[in-house]
């Protein structure tokens, strides 16, 4: 695993708007992007004592998640996906899996798990058998990505998080989600060996927050009135 610096900002959407110009000028768009952006479907797991969530409410520094994973509603490539993080540095495992597949795990059929031939699916399953692993909760979410090459530069600015709350039938492109961090756009730089100057100097702001916004956390515990909405 090659752990690779990873710095988050909590910014405004009018932060994001200067940025996003800025990084025009400098970088490329992710050629996956349509239109320069995709939307971002996952399914969060976690533990019935809701061990991830509390380890970064904790702040714990070495913790992990796992997740499965969509984009711009194609169920055709889906990614089963573990995040390891430490300190300020970050990496992430993944694995394909079929939509089957995918099913399968949010309905609790995992036996075919043990046997597979991809090493993380059967760390999943070891995890859903011993730590009662599972599905928690679908976060959706926009994101605008743009790279660029010196020191492996990755720029995400995701906004428009969405929760869907106690569902996890992350696979029904028309579940109900509702909004979980009003106003709030997240971004994330990630690099190598070293961040170009280039590149520090266009995503700094003086009043941005740094810290571990965390989408889970905001999908979990949404900061919305229910009451607001109709269903």
């Amino acid at each position: 695993m090659k752990y690779r610096h990873e710095l988050k900002h909590e910014i405004t959407t009018g932060d994001m708007i200067t940025i996003r110009q800025r990084l025009r000028a400098v970088a490329r768009a992710d050629p996956h992007a349509v239109d320069g952006r995709y939307l971002i479907r996952s399914l969060y797991f976690d533990t019935p004592t809701d061990k991830a969530l509390l380890e970064k409410q904790s702040g714990i520094s070495r913790r992990s998640k796992f997740r499965i994973r969509y984009y711009n509603g194609d169920k055709s490539v889906i990614h089963l996906e573990k995040k390891c993080k430490m300190g300020g540095f970050g990496c992430k495992i993944s694995a394909s899996l079929t939509q089957a597949q995918a099913q399968s795990i949010v309905d609790g059929n995992i036996g075919w798990m043990e046997i597979s031939d991809n090493e993380l699916i059967k760390e999943l399953h070891y995890r859903m058998v011993s730590e009662r692993l599972g599905p928690k909760v679908i976060v959706d979410y926009t994101r605008e990505p743009f790279i660029y090459g010196p020191g492996n530069v990755r720029v995400t600015l995701d906004y428009n998080v969405r929760t869907g709350l106690g569902n996890t039938d992350f696979l029904d492109v028309d579940c109900i989600t509702v909004p979980a961090a009003l106003g709030v756009c997240i971004m994330e730089v990630k690099w190598d060996e070293f961040l170009p100057e280039i590149i520090r100097d266009i995503v700094q702001l003086p009043h941005a927050r740094t810290g571990s916004f965390s989408k889970y956390e905001a999908c979990r515990l949404p900061t919305v009135n229910l009451s607001n909405y109709e269903f």
